[in-house]
């Protein structure tokens, strides 16, 4: 799977992603601050220190945003996590909050230089992440909501 993104917003999310490196430790505590605030359930799914999970969530994002520009390269380790998440009690809702917990921090910790078009190239690289990793975790939801789809 290919991210259909242009060169300048992969250049955009890799730009400003180069702005959250110094302060990734504060992006990683309003993360999960606002992860907590929208889901309240996905609390419970945490069982190590939340600093040392906001570490692991800092470098895989990295990963994805050096890889923007082969996605296909970190899918198939993407799809995995997603699998094990599934054993931790994620549910497929909690993309969605995941989502809107990143572009939050995002707008928190960049301010005016996290531009519109920035937050849209962030969403669309995060919702290309979140469509492939729930295909692998939950493919019979995924089945479902394209044959929903398809008959509408």
């Amino acid at each position: 799977m290919q991210v259909a993104m242009t060169p300048q917003q992969i250049q955009l999310v890799k730009s400003t992603w180069q702005q959250v490196l110094p302060i990734q430790a504060a992006a990683a505590d309003l993360f999960y601050g606002r992860l907590f605030e929208l889901a309240p359930d996905t609390r419970p799914l945490f069982k190590r220190d939340i600093h040392a999970q906001g570490a692991m969530l800092m470098s895989t994002l990295d990963t994805v945003v050096r890889s923007l520009h082969d996605l296909g390269a970190v899918l198939p380790t993407a799809r995995q996590l997603a699998r094990r998440h599934v054993g931790y009690g994620v549910q497929p809702q909690h993309y969605d909050s995941v989502g809107t917990a990143l572009v939050w921090t995002l707008e928190q910790g960049l301010g005016a230089a996290l531009t519109p078009a920035a937050r849209d190239a962030w969403r669309m690289a995060y919702e290309a992440l979140a469509d492939a990793m729930k295909a692998a975790a939950y493919p019979a939801d995924v089945a479902d909501s394209a044959a929903v789809r398809e008959a509408a």
